[in-house]
């Protein structure tokens, strides 16, 4: 697993984790963030599984 997918993985976690908060708080501020997070997450993780196909 190189960097990109586990930052990315990371990103998707730690937004789910957000978006939930927000629910809990009913802070739909910290929810989108945490939508936004896990975009990006899986945008890094693609990028990831993309450059580990091109260095096989």
């Amino acid at each position: 697993m190189n960097k990109d997918k586990m930052n990315g993985y990371v990103d998707t976690v730690k937004g789910k984790a957000k978006e939930q908060w927000g629910k809990l708080t009913d802070d739909r501020s910290t929810e989108n963030e945490g939508k936004v997070d896990q975009a990006k997450g899986k945008v890094k993780e693609e990028v990831g599984r993309i450059k580990d196909k091109l260095s096989r």
